[in-house]
């Protein structure tokens, strides 16, 4: 069932039998297809406060509607220009970040006692998992020390960012893939002024988000099922 509308979801919900947790529990992927921050957010958090130990964990795959987001600890002066895009002040980690159509979105809704996970390790799995997918398609991406998020040839293409509370986690990772980056301008990236942006599309990578997001769905839950 789509978490977002307790109706079944546009695309199936898959379960992925390699990818078991330590009860035997599967992972679950759901796609959401495009759906609005807000509501998602607040589904996220309700899963969370609602989970059990023999809850499944599940990976939200979705695209947003054009919206700027402030993590927690986030400062507005970040947001350097009003151009008519809501802001969103959230519960998650980092500074401010563009979400929008064109761009894969990826929530992790993990038991990190169950999967014995730190946070800077599922940290180190997302990132693992963006510089693997882009290896699969000849593209060379990095980490940064002390920034977390992928990198290409200094632009950053994926950001991360996660919350937990009762030592499970929420939020995730988001890829540029085919979307307008202008938006990014109005803003420091991740906190950072004058960090650029790229995205697969700008790199000759011929992917739709559709197909993208399967890919490094796929990957994610390669990393998971080896923790």
């Amino acid at each position: 069932m789509n978490p977002l509308t307790g109706e079944p979801p546009g695309a199936p919900e898959v379960r992925l039998p390699g990818a078991r947790d330590a009860v035997g529990g599967a992972l679950r992927i759901r796609n959401l297809g495009r759906c609005d921050y807000r509501p998602t957010w607040q589904a996220m958090l309700d899963f969370t406060l609602a989970r059990t130990a023999e809850t499944d964990d599940e990976l939200w795959c979705c695209e947003h509607p054009p919206v700027f987001t402030l993590g927690q600890a986030g400062r507005a002066e970040h947001l350097l220009a009003e151009i008519g895009i809501p802001l969103v002040r959230t519960d998650r980690g980092g500074q401010i970040t563009y979400h929008g159509p064109g761009q894969v979105v990826i929530y992790l809704l993990l038991d990190l006692n169950r999967r014995r996970l730190k946070v800077r390790e599922v940290v180190n799995l997302i990132e693992q998992s963006v510089i693997e997918f882009l290896a699969g398609h000849g593209i060379a991406a990095q980490r940064r020390a002390a920034a977390p998020g992928v990198y290409v040839g200094g632009a950053k293409i994926a950001a991360l960012g996660l919350r937990v509370r009762r030592a499970c986690c929420y939020h995730g990772l988001s890829l540029n893939v085919d979307m307008d980056l202008s938006p990014f301008a109005a803003i420091n990236p991740c906190g950072y002024p004058g960090l650029q942006v790229t995205q697969t599309a700008d790199l000759g990578l011929a992917l739709t988000p559709q197909q993208a997001s399967a890919g490094l769905v796929g990957q994610l839950a390669r990393q998971l099922e080896e923790r």
